[in-house]
C-alpha cells in the first residue's frame, strides 16, 4: 500500500489541470521502462498521450486513464493545497485523487507485482494515458485510438480506471454507458415592445409548446442495461437585459442521454419533425460525444468481477449510468471495456479525496484481472 500511496501523492502534487500532464506520463513511462515496458509518447495538438506497452502480440490487455485534472475552484475553500497531497483521517486529499490519479498509481503498482511473478507473460499488457479527458477529449484517447487501428493493434480487454464505486472500492463497475448527444437551438422571432406585442413576434413564446413536447416525449423505454433515454435543457438565453424589450431570438442548449434502442439519427428526425410542427424559423446544430456502449458478461466482466469478490469479498453491481469516458473511443474497436474506480463521491469538488485503504484494495482487484486473463 505504501507503494500505492507514495505514487499517487507524486501525481496529485503535479500541476496537470486539462489539457496539461504536468509531467506525470514522463515520471510513469520511466517507471515502467525500469521493467522492461517500451514507450510511445504521442503529442496531438497541445495535449501528451503515452501509449506503453510490455510483451508482443495479442492478446493485448490495456489500462486506460487520463492524468489531467479539473480546475480547483476557489483555493480559499479547500482545507489544504490541492496540489499539495494532505493525508486527514485515513483520507489522501488532492485534485485527481478520486478522478483518477489514485487509479493509474494503483495500475502501475498491479502491474509492477504481476510482472515481477510473472515475468514471461503471454500477449501484451498495455497503458493508455492521456491528458485531454476532462477537456473536449478531441487529441487524447481518441486520437491514440486512429494511431492504434493505424497500426493494426487491437486491444481485446480495456479497463478504464473512472471512479465507479458508490460506497466501497469495487461495489459498482461499469460495463457500459450510454451516449450524448448535444444540441444547440436558436429560433428567431421579431424584437420589439412588450407594449406593442402585434408588431413583434416573441421566439420565447413560439418556442414554449415544442419544448413542452420534447420534455414530455417518451423516447424509449430503455432495456435491462440502460434507463429510458432522457433529454434535458441546460441553458436558454433570451432577451437584452430590459423588461420591456420583447427578444429577437432565444437560444437553447440541450442534451440526450440515449442508449442502444434509440439511433443518434431517430433522435435528430424525431426533434426535427417536433419544431418543424410548429413553424419555427429556427437553427439546430448537433454535437455527438459517442455513441452508446455495452461490454456484456463475458471473460473481462468474469473476470473483474471474480477477482473483486476474491479481493473483497463481496459481489459488484454492473452499471451502464453516469457520464460518459473514454471507453467510448475503444469499444467501437471491438474491445471488451469495463471501468472500475474508486468511490466517486468527491469527483470535482472542494477537498477532493479518496480512502487510502482503497489504494491497496483497487490495486490487488487490478493485479488479480491481469492475473486471470493474461499469464
Amino acid at each position: 500500500m505504501e507503494t500505492t500511496l507514495e505514487l499517487a501523492k507524486d501525481l496529485i502534487s503535479r500541476r496537470s489541470v486539462t489539457p496539461e500532464d504536468g509531467g506525470c506520463q514522463v515520471m510513469l513511462a520511466e517507471r515502467l521502462e525500469a521493467i522492461g515496458f517500451k514507450a510511445n509518447h504521442l503529442r496531438f495538438d497541445d495535449v501528451d498521450n503515452l501509449w506503453i506497452t510490455r510483451g508482443e502480440g495479442d492478446p493485448v490487455f490495456a489500462f486506460v486513464g487520463h492524468t489531467d485534472v479539473v480546475p480547483t475552484g476557489p483555493l480559499d475553500q479547500w482545507n489544504s493545497d490541492p496540489f499539495v497531497p494532505e493525508i486527514r483521517d485515513g483520507m489522501l486529499y488532492g485534485r485527481g485523487a478520486a478522478d483518477m490519479k489514485s487509479s493509474i498509481a494503483a495500475f502501475v503498482t498491479a502491474v509492477e507485482r504481476f510482472i515481477d511473478k510473472h515475468p514471461d507473460h503471454q500477449g501484451t499488457i498495455a497503458l493508455l494515458i492521456t491528458s485531454d479527458e476532462e477537456g473536449p477529449s478531441i487529441n487524447g484517447t481518441r486520437k491514440v485510438v486512429e494511431y492504434l487501428e493505424e497500426n493494426n493493434i487491437k486491444i481485446k480487454w480495456c479497463l478504464v480506471g473512472e471512479p465507479t464505486s458508490e460506497k466501497k472500492a469495487g461495489d459498482v463497475i461499469k460495463n457500459g454507458r450510454r451516449g450524448s448527444l448535444g444540441g444547440k437551438l436558436i429560433v428567431r422571432g421579431i424584437q420589439g415592445h412588450v407594449a406593442y406585442p402585434h408588431l413583434a413576434e416573441n421566439p420565447i413564446h413560439k418556442l414554449s409548446p415544442a419544448l413542452n413536447e420534447l420534455c414530455a416525449k417518451v423516447w424509449d423505454e430503455g432495456n435491462e442495461f440502460y434507463p429510458p433515454t432522457s433529454f434535458q435543457i441546460s441553458n436558454i438565453h433570451a432577451g437584452t437585459g430590459a423588461d420591456n424589450v420583447i427578444p429577437g431570438e432565444v437560444e437553447v442548449l440541450f442534451n440526450y442521454r440515449f442508449c442502444t434502442e434509440i439511433t443518434e439519427a431517430e433522435l435528430r428526425a424525431q426533434t426535427e419533425e417536433i419544431l418543424d410542427k410548429y413553424k419555427l424559423d429556427y437553427e439546430l446544430s448537433w454535437k455527438l460525444s459517442g455513441n452508446p456502449f455495452l461490454t456484456p458478461e463475458g471473460s473481462l466482466v468474469d473476470a473483474v468481477r471474480e477477482a473483486i469478490s476474491e479481493v473483497a469479498g463481496y459481489e459488484t453491481e454492473l452499471s451502464t449510468a453516469g457520464g460518459t469516458s473514454d471507453g467510448r473511443f475503444i469499444a467501437p474497436t471491438g474491445a471488451q471495456v469495463v471501468e472500475l474506480g474508486p468511490l466517486n463521491q468527491t469527483i470535482h469538488k472542494i477537498d477532493e479525496c479518496v480512502k487510502i485503504d482503497d489504494l491497496l484494495t483497487l490495486s490487488s482487484i487490478y493485479e488479480l484481472i491481469i492475473k486471470k486473463l493474461i499469464q
